[in-house]
């Protein structure tokens, strides 16, 4: 099945400890920053989302956010979240999934270009080194990018600028902030007096729960975490549906559309982006040695069977 469309640095963080419960109520307190040391360049030898370098992928990533900001409308998003919130596509794993995302490389990001089961778990596995104890986490790492299959034919294959790149509120002016914002020019809301002002339909601290986002892998796999009833605390729920959300955690936009929940969660977000963001690399992870570590933090916080 296909669904038709129509195609027309890194912030430093500010505090130094935080305390997250689990489902259990057990509390952890934990320094922000474990000790990651960062690289100087990604695995092409450039400094990390340089969307200017003159690299090989320099204007086909320019291209995939010109379509992508020209097409995330409001009518857009909310006809994706009708469709896929559905959870009618496929049963599986969330292990089958991650295996399934050996189909996929993400033609948006300018510093990676290995199949995203590589990312994932380069990610986890170097969290998982400095918060040893913080499971949670390793496992939100594992999965924050599966909502990828949305690419794949059984998820209606749908195009890479629907799927992948950074996200942004729809419904409200597109911040200046956001990477290639020149081309929402062409965006059907960016002038609609309803959507284009500070707020737009949204209200001072309304929540980014009531924000609809930008249609993607990060909002699809949030759904599919939530509509499953997996036990991942807040945090969890909020890397995954934010972290591609740089406007927010590395230029500070939107945060009037905050509230004190959003407000701690973000802090958790910051110390993964660091992960997620600089732990991409040429170099492999032993899937088969980390993988009954993965499959007993699935089994804890995911049932068995998923509805994607």
């Amino acid at each position: 099945m296909t669904i038709p469309i129509e195609q027309p640095d890194f912030a430093a963080v500010e505090v130094e400890e935080k305390k997250v419960s689990d489902q259990t109520g057990e509390e952890n307190e934990l320094v922000l920053d474990g000790g990651f040391v960062v690289p100087p360049t990604n695995a092409f030898g450039h400094t990390f989302r340089d969307y200017d370098v003159n690299s090989d992928r320099r204007d086909g990533v320019e291209e995939f956010y010109r379509i992508n900001h020209i097409n995330q409308s409001v009518d857009f998003v909310k006809r994706m979240r009708e469709e896929y919130g559905k959870l009618d596509k496929v049963e599986m794993s969330i292990w089958e999934c991650c295996e399934l995302l050996n189909e996929v490389v993400d033609e948006s990001d300018p510093d990676l270009d290995e199949p995203q089961i590589e990312h994932l778990l380069q990610t986890a596995e170097a969290i998982r080194k400095d918060y040893p104890d913080e499971g949670w986490l390793h496992l939100t790492a594992l999965i924050h990018d599966l909502g990828k299959v949305l690419h794949l034919p059984a998820f209606g294959e749908l195009p890479q600028w629907a799927v992948v790149g950074d996200t942004c509120p729809v419904g409200c002016a597109f911040d200046e902030s956001i990477v290639h914002h020149q081309h929402f020019k062409e965006n059907p809301d960016y002038n609609n007096p309803a959507y284009n002002t500070k707020y737009g339909i949204y209200s001072e601290g309304c929540g980014l729960d009531n924000v609809l986002m930008s249609w993607g892998h990060d909002d699809y796999m949030y759904l599919v975490a939530k509509e499953n009833k997996s036990t991942l605390p807040s945090a969890g729920l909020f890397i995954i549906r934010y972290h591609s959300f740089y406007a927010l955690h590395r230029a500070g936009a939107y945060k009037h559309l905050m509230n004190e929940e959003d407000t701690e969660n973000l802090k958790w977000l910051k110390i993964f982006n660091k992960y997620d963001l600089y732990s991409k690399s040429k170099v492999c992870i032993d899937v088969e040695k980390v993988k009954p570590y993965y499959l007993c933090l699935i089994e804890k916080y995911f049932p068995a069977k998923l509805r994607w």
